[in-house]
Formats: C-alpha cells, sequence, structure tokens
C-alpha cells in the first residue's frame, strides 16, 4: 500500500515536508520550518529518519530546508537531491535562520556537525530537466524549473507503480526566472498501466503550491497596485522600503523598480545585491531577455549598497527619496528594523518651510507575514505610524486559484493536496475546484484534500 505522509506544509504556511511511503520505499520531499515563535519543526517521528530512501529538495528557502540537518541527528545516511545554486544559498539561510532562533532565547535542536553532515547530489549533474533519472533502484524522479528563484525545482517521482507530483514553490510570473510547465510523459518500467496509455501526463497524487488560496489576480495587477503605490509617495518626496528574503523576489523587484522608476535613486543592502550578482551568473535559470536586464542594473550608477551604518545614514540624507531593499521579507532582522526606525525617526516636509505638510514614508511587504513577526505587527497596529506607514502589496512568487486550475488542465491528478495556506484558506479553494469539477468545467482532478500536519493518505 502506498501512502502520502503530511509531515508538515499542508493548512499552514510554513515547515514543508512529505513522505511518499511504499512498502520498500520511502521518500521525503523537503524538509523545513515554520518561522513562528522559536521555530517549528516537522512533526515526523525521529525514529523515521533513518529509514528513507532518499530526500528531494526543492529550494533554499528556511520553509523547505532548515529541518534537513534533523535527518541526520536522527539517523539518516543519504543523499539530498537538490541543485548546484540551491546547495550555495543553504549556508546563508542556515545562519539566517540560527541568528533568528537566538534572537529568540532558544537554541537549535541540531548542531553545526548535523548540517555539515548533509550530503548533496545535484540533479543537473544527473539529467536535464524534463528527463526521468533513477535515483536509486526503484525510485525514479524528474525535475523542472519552478521560477520561485534560481535553483528551486519541481519533481516528479515513480516508485512501485505510483506516480507523486510535488510542484514545490511554483510560479510562472516572476520578472526574471523561467519556469518549466509539468509535463511528466511516460516513465520506463510503467508502460504497463493501462490508464497512463490513454492519460501519459497522469500523475496518481499531486502535492500543489497554492499559497495564495482564493486570489486570481496575475502578477501584471499587482505591480501595477505596487508601482501607484509606489509612485505616490515618492512624488511627494517619501522614502519606500522594500523587504525581501536574501534570494528570490528581491532580485526580481531590484530589476523592476530600477526600469519602472529610472530617475531613482535606490539602496540595496549587500547580501541582496550579492544576489542579483549570482543570477548573472546561473543563466540557466533565467528567462532569454534577464541577463540584459540584470547587467543593465549592475552597471547603473543609480543605485548605491552601503558598506555599514554610517555609509546608510549618509545615503538616506543625501536622496530625498529613495527606494530601499533591504533583507528579511518579516521585517524580524536588525537591518530592517533599523531602517523602518529611521524613517520613522525622520519625517519629510512639504515643499516650503510653512507648508507644514508632513510627508509619510512607506513599508511595503510584498511576501507573508507570518503572526508574530514584525512585520505583521506593523500590519496590524491600529495607530500606525505616520511618519512610516505599511502596507501588504504581494508580488506573484507563489500559485492562486487561477494558477491551480491551469496547472491541473496541464497535469491531471487522481488525488491533489493544496498546500502552502492556512486551513480555512485552502478549504475555500477546495470547495471552489470541487463545485467546478462537478459543473463539468474543472480539470480531472479526482479528489481535492485540504489537510493539516499529521494527515495520512492512501495513494
Amino acid at each position: 500500500m502506498t501512502k502520502l505522509r503530511i509531515w508538515g506544509g499542508a493548512g499552514e504556511h510554513g515547515r514543508s515536508c512529505y513522505v511518499f511511503e511504499g512498502t520498500q520505499h520511502r521518500v521525503m520531499l523537503d524538509c523545513g520550518v515554520k518561522k513562528e515563535g522559536t521555530g517549528q519543526y516537522p512533526i515526523f517521528p525521529p525514529q523515521k529518519a533513518e529509514g528513507l530512501t532518499t530526500v528531494l529538495l526543492s529550494h533554499a528557502h528556511e520553509d523547505h530546508s532548515m529541518a534537513l540537518p534533523l535527518l541526520y541527528k536522527y539517523g539518516y545516511q543519504g543523499e539530498v537531491w537538490t541543485t548546484k545554486a540551491t546547495a550555495e544559498q543553504l549556508g546563508s539561510y542556515f545562519r539566517s535562520w540560527h541568528t533568528y532562533v537566538e534572537s529568540r532565547g532558544a537554541e537549535l535542536p541540531y548542531d553545526v556537525q548535523d548540517i555539515q553532515s548533509i550530503a548533496y547530489r545535484y540533479l543537473e549533474d544527473e539529467a536535464p530537466a524534463g528527463e526521468w533519472l533513477e535515483a536509486c533502484p526503484g525510485v525514479r524522479i524528474m525535475w523542472g524549473r519552478s521560477g520561485h528563484l534560481a535553483g528551486a525545482v519541481w519533481y516528479a517521482v515513480e516508485m512501485e507503480g505510483k506516480r507523486l507530483f510535488f510542484s514545490g514553490d511554483y510560479s510562472r510570473e516572476s520578472e526574471l526566472l523561467a519556469a518549466d510547465a509539468p509535463d511528466l510523459g511516460v516513465g520506463e518500467g510503467l508502460h504497463d498501466l493501462p490508464e497512463w496509455k490513454s492519460e501519459p501526463n497522469l500523475a496518481d497524487i499531486s502535492i500543489m503550491d497554492n499559497a495564495y488560496g482564493m486570489d486570481i489576480d496575475p502578477q501584471p495587477v499587482k505591480l501595477e497596485r505596487l508601482r501607484v503605490e509606489m509612485e505616490r509617495i515618492l512624488l511627494s518626496g517619501g522614502h519606500v522600503l522594500l523587504p525581501v528574503p536574501a534570494f528570490g523576489r528581491g532580485q526580481d523587484m531590484i530589476v523592476w523598480a530600477s526600469e519602472q522608476f529610472p530617475t531613482q535613486a535606490m539602496i540595496v543592502e549587500h547580501d541582496i545585491w550579492q544576489g542579483l550578482k549570482q543570477l548573472d551568473r546561473w543563466k540557466e535559470w533565467l528567462r532569454p531577455e534577464a541577463p540584459a536586464r540584470i547587467k543593465h542594473v549592475l552597471n547603473s550608477d543609480r543605485v548605491f549598497v552601503p558598506r555599514g551604518a554610517a555609509e546608510r545614514v549618509s545615503l538616506l540624507e543625501q536622496n530625498p527619496t529613495a527606494i530601499i531593499i533591504t533583507r528579511d521579507g518579516m521585517m524580524d532582522s536588525p537591518q530592517a528594523r533599523w531602517y523602518y526606525q529611521f524613517l520613522s525617526d525622520n519625517r519629510n516636509m512639504g515643499e516650503g518651510e510653512d507648508s507644514g505638510e508632513s510627508i509619510s514614508n512607506i513599508v511595503i511587504l510584498t511576501g507573508h507575514a507570518p503572526h508574530g513577526s514584525f512585520g505583521k505587527h506593523l500590519l496590524e497596529r491600529a495607530d500606525q505610524n505616520d511618519s512610516c506607514v505599511a502596507r501588504h502589496l504581494i508580488y506573484k512568487v507563489h500559485q492562486g486559484l487561477s494558477d491551480v486550475r491551469q496547472m491541473l488542465k496541464e497535469l491531471p491528478s487522481k488525488q491533489v493536496v493544496l498546500v502552502h495556506a492556512p486551513k480555512l484558506q485552502t478549504d475555500l479553494v477546495r470547495d471552489e475546484l470541487i463545485r467546478a469539477g462537478n459543473r463539468g468545467c474543472e480539470g480531472p482532478a479526482r479528489k481535492v484534500h485540504s489537510l493539516e500536519p499529521g494527515a495520512t493518505l492512501e495513494v
């Protein structure tokens, strides 16, 4: 009997962790954390780690990767399949996660030796995107670019006569990153399954990113809202602070904002800037036009990369208006908080000393803001600081309802597990997909599930 075990990631935002389990093999997909409190980890029993056949990692973000050392602490001795770009980014995330946990007065549940024990196996060394490869005897996998950040992938797994698809964090609408549409074809050894002859792209079960729930707005709509809000503040003489992850949408937003506001000064923190330089090296993850766009920004004389606090202050004082891009989309890091405090303490005034017109600065959160984060606190304050207001305007790096519908049409599945969003939001999407299916206007998903950690499905 083949099963899918949910150890995290369904019915919540964070700690992505799933196990595809047969009679002989157990394949884990991701092993992440949830950035709430002192950190929440997947709920798999420790004794299960030693029995894993192999582990597949979709990308480097904390909510997909930071619990990997626990597997080695608990006795896993196998490999973690991922990409070279993902492996290169992980060091930065392990350091960031350590800092986060310490800032909460807690300790990591693993040590440096457990991190160093991780044995990586690189997908691109074994097979190109869209081709099946043997991960180990009896387990075949396929991968493709997911468009979420450099190195991020989706997976298909064939094992014991069953096929699973895992979207990872998926987006077709990145400014810079390319995404491969899932096209599974027919794997060797499974040609004898009649249903797959008529539907070669069929999956027995799919784990599908639905982080944006019922949202159907495409990226251009979201970008226009963002542009309008930024333009309003900049034209009035204020600063715009965009806190972002070290890798991912931050690099997209540097390029996009530079093109939208071509005369505007930009202050970009060093790690975000280095991420843009890395993208310039990782051209295999980019859209065809992206390298030229990146090169233009890298050569810009309007982008300033401060080397310390004194230079930050100097740049802010020299530029009456600026777009500021700093690390940590949840605003928990000391650097992100420093910028907020500076903007709160330094309100600009309108033209003319006697005008009396005060000009607000703005913090725009473009991603998830979990409960307990400083970003969430700013958004929920009833008495928002009128010197520096906070807004939540999403830049798409995940899927919403319309994206899930498209993926279901491309990749029919007997069962679908919607993940990466709170249970109540996921329930709404599940119910809508079921209603649409009953009306005969939805893709051929037989069953759509809204689950929580601890659930098990028969495949």
